[in-house]
């Protein structure tokens, strides 16, 4: 009896423990239902967005596959990483984050259809820098208008410096989904070598089955940053300077008259090839994985000039001119190969791979072995690319074009320059090269003038990542054989209409270059050097003195001026014939009286130089900064 009464009560234990179970199932399965009731009408509302979702999976995993196998043929993990990382951020989401794309699609700007150039305004690229820590290019765009398109993605690619459009077989670096703001990260190299560093970028969007650009192209701009050198830059250099004469480098002449700055021509054809003598090697410089060829002896010659400068605590301007060589035709611009002996330099070639390469090359080669970092061979601290550009038929020849087409040759060709440089020493300033000749609206002038070459140069540069590029003017006198900068003259005006700008109105320039659209990324007026004017003694050495007095004393007074260097130290024979003995001495080497005026006149012994104020009609120095 006893264990039949332990079986019906563990049987009716059971029994209870069963009901419980069957009772919160019941309750389980109707809260479920209940739930799925309430949920119908937030499914309802979230499945466009879902639907949404999984079109934009769809899309990025096709992306991320195409960067897989480029990252893979570049061998480049941080790139396999990158895609991984992309298809996280799709894979990996929810309602609540489903729900923030609504939002973000509620709020974004309107869809536009454009076409040509106005679809390539919707979309600004507003940096393309390097980002330091990570050492990748961030690239950030906005637009106030999404363009329509096949799909819902922004896509980015990279161009080469001398691709006017989008190649129809380049595939996207990067997808991105459409709104008002985006970025792009993409490593620094992935092009594997240092030419990633001369691309440009642009935003595209697919439209019709292909790719069609939305922005402007763009340069990475920051390269001072990461750069390989940056030495930085001597604060409170004098500005007084000279073109100097090769032949007196090793006396003390320099020495005596105080120059401060030097400016020296570099013809690049020169510098280029195997040396010849027997003496000196060839140089061997590789470059984004190919070799370039420098002439040993020749670059001897530069190491022996910039060397004794640097040496002497002279700040080096090197100008780099476009001599015409039949060894070299890949240098010449193709507009220029027609006109080879009709000008002694001519436009520089950035249109197709190999120029843009070499030009890139000789930069950097340039700026490495002048980096200061070997001190027997001195530094370059500032680079002048061409000579007096608007001055197309003497000094940039190439066949007439219009303002924009001409200025655009140009820009490109600066930018491959000022890249390569600025890639190697953070701390180089380099400038674009521009004479008097500043607003003469000439009728069927065959050349520029000189504001409407810097406006249209400021105006691309900016268009395509603002960097900081330098004004050398050349400020000679009108006309070149007159020294008296004083006197009035009807081409010489105090107003931005003046037809030639001289040191008697140089302020013109300066007050210019004030204006918000011509600040550099920082909010900073660009840095201005005269690297070239002269005064002649032909007319008497006293005036010429009285001139190089009075020029200075303007130079000196204006902020924005970092330097003055004047032509020359010795008479040039054949500028002579001419009617212009520049120099401070004779071609003998005997001395001007100009030579002692120009050693003392940035000091305080003013009875070397007082004599000018009579000259020039006034009593006190600072009258020539109120004039």
């Amino acid at each position: 009896m006893g264990k039949e009464r332990e079986r019906r009560k563990k049987q009716r234990e059971r029994e209870k423990t069963g009901h419980k179970k069957k009772s919160v199932l019941s309750r389980v399965f109707a809260i479920l239902f209940l739930l799925l009731l309430l949920a119908v009408g937030g499914l309802g509302f979230a499945a466009k967005v879902m639907s949404d979702r999984r079109q934009e999976a769809v899309e990025t995993v096709r992306l991320a596959e195409e960067e897989r196998k480029r990252a893979e043929k570049q061998a480049l993990a941080e790139a396999e990483k990158a895609a991984r990382d992309e298809r996280d951020k799709v894979y990996h989401f929810g309602m609540e984050s489903g729900m923030g794309v609504f939002e973000a699609i509620q709020g974004r700007p309107p869809m536009v259809e454009r076409e040509g150039e106005e679809a390539r305004e919707l979309v600004t690229i507003d940096s393309c820098r390097i980002d330091v820590p990570t050492r990748k290019i961030a690239i950030a765009a906005s637009s106030k208008e999404i363009p329509a398109s096949d799909d819902k993605f922004y896509y980015l690619f990279s161009m080469k410096p001398y691709e006017k459009s989008l190649p129809e077989d380049r595939e996207p670096m990067k997808g991105q989904r459409k709104s008002g703001q985006v970025e792009f990260y993409v490593p620094r190299h992935f092009a594997g070598t240092e030419s990633s560093v001369l691309h440009k970028f642009v935003v595209a969007v697919k439209k019709d089955g292909k790719y069609v650009p939305v922005s402007a192209p763009h340069y990475v701009t920051n390269l001072d940053e990461t750069a390989k050198y940056k030495p930085g830059r001597g604060s409170g250099i004098a500005k007084k300077g000279l073109l100097v004469d090769p032949n007196k480098l090793r006396t003390a002449e320099l020495d005596d008259l105080g120059v401060k700055q030097a400016a020296y021509n570099i013809p690049v054809s020169r510098i280029l090839g195997h040396s010849t003598d027997g003496i000196h090697d060839t140089i061997y410089y590789k470059y984004n994985g190919k070799s370039y060829a420098f002439n040993g002896q020749v670059m001897s010659e530069y190491d022996l000039v910039f060397g004794t400068l640097t040496a002497k605590g002279i700040e080096v301007t090197a100008i780099l001119l476009n001599d015409a060589s039949y060894s070299y035709p890949q240098l010449l611009h193709p507009l220029s190969r027609g006109g080879i002996g009709s000008a002694p330099y001519y436009a520089f070639n950035a249109t197709d791979q190999e120029g843009c390469e070499y030009l890139a090359a000789i930069g950097s080669f340039l700026a490495e072995r002048y980096s200061g970092k070997s001190g027997s061979r001195g530094r370059v601290s500032n680079w002048v690319i061409g000579n007096e550009i608007n001055a197309r038929k003497e000094w940039n020849y190439m066949e007439y074009v219009g303002l924009e087409a001409y200025v655009e040759e140009y820009a490109r060709a600066f930018r491959m320059f000022y890249n390569a440089i600025q890639n190697v020493n953070g701390s180089s300033r380099i400038y674009i090269s521009l004479d008097q000749q500043w607003d003469r609206n000439i009728s069927g002038n065959r050349n520029y003038d000189t504001k409407d070459i810097l406006d249209e140069f400021n105006r691309q540069v900016k268009r395509e990542g603002n960097i900081d590029w330098g004004l050398a003017l050349h400020p000679y006198n009108v006309p070149l054989t007159t020294p008296y900068i004083w006197k009035q003259s009807k081409y010489v005006k105090h107003s931005l209409d003046t037809p030639m700008v001289t040191m008697a109105n140089i302020d013109v320039v300066t007050d210019y270059l004030e204006r918000e659209e011509f600040l550099t990324q920082d909010g900073e007026v660009r840095s201005v050097s005269l690297s070239e004017l002269g005064y002649t003694s032909s007319m008497g050495e006293t005036v010429q003195a009285a001139a190089l007095v009075y020029a200075y004393k303007k130079a000196a007074a204006n902020e924005h001026i970092d330097a003055i260097l004047f032509s020359r130290q010795t008479d040039a024979v054949e500028e002579i014939a001419q009617g212009l003995a520049l120099g401070v001495n004779h071609a003998d080497g005997s001395r001007k009286y100009a030579y002692n005026v120009y050693k003392y006149m940035d000091t305080e012994e003013e009875s070397y130089y007082s004599f000018a104020k009579e000259m020039i009609g006034i009593s006190d120095w600072t009258e020539l900064t109120r004039q």
